[in-house]
């Protein structure tokens, strides 16, 4: 129960002198009984599920007691190592009430709260461990769980039981037995009480060392070396409290060092909310660099520092978004720094600052913190005009690169809209297909504004879509013209099989210059044939911009004279993926 005895020895040290009092018979039976635990699934008996190895072992214990008696009176177990349970001629005399004299003993409060901490957890544990063993995965209510453990013990001890907590190997082997609901415990316990009363003198044979063979094997089990091994590799916040926890356990006792592991939990957890409150994101795509702080679920007191330091090292004239969109709580003194940043530091530095969240607004020095908006981030007139066709191109791939990772930008589609209701200033001007999956301004990570999208069916090219482009390049501005085909394009399959439909069938025969462009598929040439399908959609791309230079002066001579790029792309529906040409 604690490190140091009474008697002068310790955890290790009574682990010796134990040899000193061996009992020969006793370590027979649990050597032997270990063993049939551990090869106990490598046998037939395995397939009995309402035939434990436990049963077994219980039952291998009393024989060889008995066998002891018969033929080797040398390696008899002692009564005081066998199971003990009283004669019971009167029931009632069974139940005795408390003395609550002892309620102002220091040592009876130390008991309780060391049995309310170690049995809670240990139900905590035995009830997750027990979801998992479950086959029908069965979710159970841990707080229902402790408030029955807790009436049952207070019951308990009222009449002079001991304390009860949840026990992982009855609950195993009630599963292991084909158990399928509570009533299997209910049963159990009614059981348990019919051999307390019935079966007394069966059950004071079995001897202790059965039993605690049982319970060795189940530690090593919950505590092998590959459990080790496992902690570790979670890494070194999971790996130091767990090493920590049972260290102190041995060293101290259970209550001490339960407490103690709890402790450096804590620690951990501290540590990391300290280092974790939130993300820092840096965007050029409109320009000038905007910083994005993306703050975390959770922000207590402990994140105040990170996020002052953060905020108050920021430059002169930066843009900087604060996002709260994900935050469920906000400490008080959290928003007082925002608060600070906001009405103090980011005017004194000329910071635009945008700060947004619904959930953020709170009220700090009797105002309140709202969604607070200083800019958009648009493209304007002198931004598009600074860019070159290449920074275009750069920028749609960077966009595409985030799309493809997941890591898209926030897009402030109420206050885009607001700051282009006047004019607009887009970068580039994209041909694609009427495709439910090729959406440009989400497979390029760009927003309301940003570009012109031209969308038909197989990315085909005629007058109005050419007058289109001529109008974004001439006129508006843009530096990029795009056509962007995909793969597994139905329209691109329909014009394999030649379809004639309606109107369609216009729209298919201005692709079939590319099907007839693909020479080196000679065999399966249609549109069940994903391979040349595709193929033809390449061609269908470069051929559209070849119309386009041959069928508009005005933007053949914007890329001749460097003003305008004509780019192919091909979007793979698979990957997300935008191969430029």
């Amino acid at each position: 129960f604690s490190f140091f005895q009474a008697d002068g020895e310790n955890t290790f040290s009574e682990l010796l002198t134990a040899f000193n009092s061996l009992s020969l018979g006793a370590v027979l039976i649990s050597v032997l009984s270990i063993v049939v635990l551990v090869y106990w699934n490598k046998t037939p008996l395995k397939k009995y599920k309402f035939f434990p190895s436990s049963l077994f072992i219980v039952m291998l214990g009393v024989v060889m007691n008995e066998l002891y008696k018969l033929f080797a009176p040398n390696l008899i177990i002692q009564a005081s190592h066998l199971v003990s349970i009283p004669i019971i001629t009167n029931p009632a005399s069974f139940v005795t009430f408390p003395n609550f004299s002892s309620i102002t003993n220091t040592q009876v409060w130390i008991v309780a709260v060391t049995i309310a901490i170690v049995a809670s957890l240990e139900t905590l544990l035995n009830l997750e461990a027990v979801t998992n063993l479950d086959p029908e995965k069965r979710l159970a209510s841990p707080n229902r769980e402790l408030v029955a453990q807790g009436v049952g013990n207070i019951f308990s001890g009222l009449l002079g039981g001991l304390p009860v907590t949840s026990v992982i190997v009855r609950s195993s082997v009630n599963i292991e037995a084909g158990a399928r609901s509570k009533w299997s415990a209910v049963l159990h316990g009614g059981l348990l009480l019919i051999s307390v009363f019935f079966l007394r003198d069966i059950l004071n044979r079995i001897p202790l060392a059965s039993l605690a063979a049982i319970l060795i094997y189940t530690g090593y089990k919950l505590a092998n070396a590959l459990l080790f091994k496992k902690m570790y590799r979670k890494g070194s916040n999971q790996f130091i409290p767990f090493l920590i926890t049972i260290t102190a356990i041995l060293f101290t006792d259970l209550l001490v060092g339960v407490l103690i592991g709890l402790a450096i939990c804590v620690y951990y957890l501290l540590k990391i909310n300290y280092k974790n409150p939130f993300d820092i994101d840096k965007d050029s795509t409109h320009g000038e660099e905007t910083i994005k702080i993306k703050l975390a679920n959770q922000l207590s007191f402990l994140n105040k520092g990170k996020l002052k330091e953060t905020l108050g090292a920021l430059a002169n004239d930066s843009k900087v978004v604060i996002d709260a969109s994900d935050c469920d709580f906000i400490d008080y003194d959290v928003l007082e720094v925002i608060y600070d940043f906001e009405h103090t530091i980011s005017k004194n530095k000329n910071i635009k600052l945008n700060i947004i969240g619904q959930r953020i607004t709170a009220v700090v020095q009797h105002k309140k913190i709202n969604d607070h908006i200083t800019f958009t981030d648009v493209f304007d007139k002198e931004t598009q005009q600074k860019l070159s066709p290449n920074d275009v191109l750069a920028i749609l791939q960077k966009g595409n690169d985030r799309f493809i990772n997941g890591t898209t930008t926030e897009k402030y589609l109420k206050q885009q809209m607001n700051a282009t209701a006047t004019s607009q200033s887009p970068i580039a001007v994209v041909l694609s297909c009427i495709d439910s999956r090729t959406t440009t301004e989400h497979v390029f990570d760009l927003g309301l504004g940003d570009i012109f999208s031209v969308r038909v069916a197989g990315n085909i090219l005629n007058e109005d879509i050419l007058g289109s482009m001529e109008f974004a390049t001439k006129i508006v501005g843009t530096k990029l013209v795009v056509v962007l085909g995909h793969t597994k394009c139905g329209a691109i399959a329909g014009a394999c099989n030649n379809i004639k439909m309606g109107n369609l069938t216009a729209v298919l025969n201005k692709i079939q210059p590319a099907v007839l462009a693909e020479e080196t598929i000679t065999l399966n040439r249609d549109g069940d044939n994903m391979e040349f399908v595709n193929k033809v959609s390449t061609n269908n791309v470069h051929l559209t911009i070849e119309r386009i230079r041959a069928e508009s002066p005005i933007i053949r001579e914007l890329e001749n004279t460097g003003q305008v790029k004509l780019v192919g792309a091909m979007y793979d529906i698979k990957t997300g993926k935008v191969n430029f040409y």
